[in-house]
């Protein structure tokens, strides 16, 4: 399996700057809605392909890119920094990592679609460990919950994964509304962020890889799900 790690950065043509409050808007929603349709420019070509890469914002106008097929010339983009994605890894190694995902746990409801099949929901892993608070005091948990909830999560994904996570921390938690929602606010759909950072312990490293190359979490279209890894200190 071939797999590409990219940096690509916007334009600074004048055709292109016209259109930045399009493709690169200041509301965060709106943004990653626009991100990812702006990085589909990028592997154009087949229309029937799947969505086969991952990406995260760096800011700036700048992204990075985990694919299995290389980006090719965008107009929207300057050339494309590519390099294949081939780390060798050896059961202890150390990685220091970042990740942005959006964390839930999976849960059934005991109902079943139209089609026959059980319907399950996916509980935000923040907003599930101070649902039973007073609304009032769930914005002064929410950092201290993201960082307990973050970790039990980022632990279970490792369990699954091929990795042990040595140290992790939360930078950051915020929630996004799907900028597509048409109708009341109260309704309209949303997802949480996590910004996880650390360090973890490969134990199965084609394992570890494989699920890399997945990303890790859900929402990974509005670019989530992509960890980037490097060599740790000697501890």
């Amino acid at each position: 399996m071939s797999l590409y790690l990219s940096r690509l950065t916007l334009s600074r043509a004048p055709s292109v700057d016209a259109l930045k409050r399009l493709i690169d808007p200041e509301e965060r929603g709106h943004a990653q809605d626009a991100h990812h349709r702006l990085l589909w420019s990028a592997f154009a070509g087949d229309p029937d392909a799947p969505r086969d890469f991952l990406w995260r914002a760096e800011g700036n106008g700048r992204f990075f890119v985990l694919s299995r097929r290389r980006p090719g010339q965008s107009p929207f983009f300057d050339r494309p920094e590519v390099k294949a994605f081939t780390p060798a890894l050896a059961p202890g190694d150390r990685l220091d990592f970042v990740l942005r995902a959006n964390a839930t746990r999976t849960r059934k409801t005991d109902e079943t679609t139209a089609s026959g099949k059980e319907r399950r929901k996916h509980d935000d892993v923040v907003m599930h460990a101070i649902r039973d608070l007073p609304p009032g005091a769930r914005a002064e948990a929410r950092m201290a919950a993201a960082e307990t909830a973050g970790r039990a999560w980022l632990e279970g994904q490792g369990i699954r994964a091929g990795f042990t996570v040595e140290q992790a921390e939360v930078a950051d938690y915020s929630v996004v509304a799907l900028p597509q929602h048409r109708g009341p606010r109260k309704g309209q759909p949303q997802f949480g962020v996590l910004d996880l950072s650390g360090v973890i312990r490969v134990d199965d490293p084609a394992l570890f890889l494989d699920r890399v190359a997945q990303g890790f979490g859900r929402a990974k279209s509005f670019g989530h799900g992509l960890m980037m890894i490097r060599r740790a200190r000697p501890a």
